[in-house]
């Protein structure tokens, strides 16, 4: 609890590089408006001087009715506060700018970097920490270089020109008022310290507490179906009071620094009223009223940015804290992707393929030796002797060998947890293989790039997910060039055209929440839809009909079986009936294939396959 919690190295340098990168000359203006509204302010006070001593004072005891000097010194004080109230107008809003750019950079260059994470990044951080770096932490940084940065830089400049007022006024009086402040600064500093600790522990417990939130909220439905309403208080209780606990501490150290710092100012400045007073009144010192009153109020002037920069710094920490909680995911390593295999469009010239801007898809397959090859994208995969693990030292899968020919359907059977949907994402590259070889067409999947790979495979999952905006937009994800007719043709092929019609603007109906709109079926076959405008070889089918209906299955599996057509298709599947028709049917058991072959010849072995079929049929 009591750990030392330290800024990131190398987070302020960072930082400097965003705000001098467009906005030097913005930054110059602000700081040269900085310092002459802090020079402003101090004239202001050195001004009283001669205010009183030249003007009021010889004005009272001479009797004098000349109000013209007097006049002509408080035109020029008002002209010198006006001048101090446009340069903080200014730079004010100059750093708001700045500071709005700055976090739209840095907002975009985490997005940028977000779309590079593996999935292995997604699958161990959730999602509402994520969220917490795009807002809270953001937000604690836009407060900084707006308010934080230029309050500090201002009070900075104060003290720099009060104190040498100061020292020009009387050198004594001003060393009384450093070593006081200084006093003051430790004091202060103690609890400043102290609640930065718990700012920055608190900013983690607000990302615990998103990610938790989020996740109630996307299982809202599952939570009250098994009654665990009160489990998932309990649970959010202990990180809500974690959270409570560590912003308590924080604010409460944060707060006693303020009245601390500020009645340590009173008391200095009663002092220096009193010092002032004894030694102006035994000769000691002799001082006019108006150097009195003069360094009176420099002293609150000095005090009053003394204590700023103690209360801004908690703030900058926590921003700092903030900041580097978005440098660590801008530094977290990117999807590996050494592919050199691209895909192309070629054409047969004098028996050999060229690349061309229409035709048929090959790999352009460089070897080492400088030669270059053409390989026919066909969908061709073959797994070899695969071996996985999550986890170093936890493994998944076992020597996993299966091979599946351009048009066969390959179905992987077997228990929750088998390894079914690992293989998918291994042949995907979602993540990397340990051991064993994947080829693709004959290449080995490490030397194609993840881009085009991808392009190749389409996959249609349980969980569908659309995005807010129209189903023509939806559809097209899968291939933006793609025309109106090419949205048409998919959704026929997929038997989602006719319920699209039906609905009020067809194929300009909006889509928000996910698509909440329509049905689990209606969604899924948008989701066919939208991998088949892809066109991909490849297709990998995880549980794409668990959650809907019999009769909606029927459409939605009829929809499929004319996009597998013509593809080599994976299927995961715990309803048996719908891989009856597969090539081969791989089961699986703790990450290994126990048993394959076709749908007779498993049930004619009688074993695990034979047990889970029947007892499907048992369960219907």
């Amino acid at each position: 609890m009591n750990k030392k919690i330290e800024i990131k190295k190398g987070t302020i340098p960072r930082l400097l590089k965003y705000i001098g990168k467009k906005y030097k000359g913005r930054l110059v203006i602000v700081f040269i408006c900085i310092i002459i509204s802090a020079v402003a302010g101090v004239m202001g006070s050195l001004f009283l001087q001669t205010l009183i001593d030249d003007n009021i004072e010889p004005m009272l005891l001479n009797n004098s009715t000349d109000y013209a000097p007097l006049l002509k010194s408080i035109l020029t004080m008002i002209v010198i506060y006006v001048v101090g109230i446009i340069s903080t107008y200014t730079y004010n809003i100059l750093m708001t700018i700045v500071a709005q750019g700055i976090l739209k950079d840095i907002r975009d260059d985490m997005f940028s970097k977000m779309q590079t994470l593996p999935i292995r990044y997604f699958d161990t951080h959730t999602h509402g920490d994520i969220m917490s770096r795009y807002t809270n932490d953001a937000d604690t940084l836009r407060q900084m270089i707006s308010q934080s940065i230029p309050n500090m830089f201002s009070s900075l400049m104060t003290i720099i020109a009060v104190m040498a007022s100061m020292i020009y006024l009387n050198a004594f009086l001003a060393l009384f008022v450093l070593i006081f402040s200084i006093i003051t600064i430790i004091v202060t500093r103690y609890f400043a310290r102290r609640s930065a600790r718990y700012f920055i522990k608190g900013q983690r417990s607000l990302g615990k507490v998103n990610g938790y939130i989020e996740e109630m909220l996307n299982g809202q439905k599952v939570v009250k179906v098994f009654t665990h309403e009160e489990q998932a208080k309990e649970a959010f209780d202990i990180l809500n009071e974690e959270l409570r606990s560590d912003s308590y501490n924080a604010n409460k150290n944060a707060n006693v620094t303020m009245p601390i710092a500020g009645n340590l100012g009173y008391l200095e400045y009663a002092l220096v009223a009193l010092i002032s007073t004894f030694v102006t009144v035994n000769n000691i010192m002799p001082l006019t009223i108006g150097t009195v009153i003069s360094f009176l109020h420099l002293t609150r002037s000095f005090q009053q940015p003394v204590n700023q920069v103690t209360n801004q710094l908690n703030s900058v920490i926590l921003a700092l804290a903030g900041a580097g909680r978005i440098f660590e995911m801008m530094d977290e390593e990117k999807e590996e992707d050494n592919g050199y295999v691209t895909l192309v469009k070629v054409k047969e010239k004098d028996g050999k393929y060229v690349e061309a801007k229409e035709g048929m898809w090959a790999w352009r397959h460089p070897h080492h030796d400088g030669t270059l090859e053409y390989v026919p994208l066909r969908g061709h995969i073959e797994l070899n002797g695969v071996d996985f693990s999550y986890v170093r030292g936890k493994q998944i899968l076992y020597d996993i060998t299966m091979y599946a020919k351009p048009g066969q359907k390959i179905a992987l059977v077997g228990s929750t947890g088998a390894g079914k949907t690992t293989i998918t994402n291994l042949i995907n590259r979602f993540y990397d293989i340990e051991d064993g070889k994947i080829r693709f067409d004959g290449i080995n999947i490490n030397k194609i790039r993840k881009q085009d790979l991808r392009r190749s495979i389409g996959m249609v999952l349980q969980d569908v997910f659309l995005f807010t905006g129209t189903i023509k937009e939806n559809i097209k994800y899968g291939n933006p060039n793609a025309t109106f007719e090419d949205v048409v043709n998919a959704c026929k092929l997929a038997n989602a055209h006719d319920f699209i019609m039906m609905l009020p603007k067809g194929y300009d109906t909006m889509l928000t929440g996910n698509g909440q709109e329509l049905s689990q079926g209606q969604r899924q076959l948008l989701s066919i839809a939208r991998v088949a405008i892809t066109n991909p070889p490849v297709m990998i089918l995880d549980e794409a009909t668990s959650s809907i209906d019999t009769r909606t299955e029927k459409i939605v599996q009829d929809g499929m079986d004319k996009l597998m057509e013509g593809r080599t298709v994976f299927v995961i599947a715990h309803r048996l009936s719908t891989v009856r028709n597969s090539k081969a049917i791989m089961v699986m058991e703790h990450g290994k294939i126990i048993e394959r072959g076709n749908h007779e010849e498993l049930i004619a072995e009688k074993g695990e396959y034979y047990k889970l079929y029947t007892g499907a049929f048992e369960l219907e």
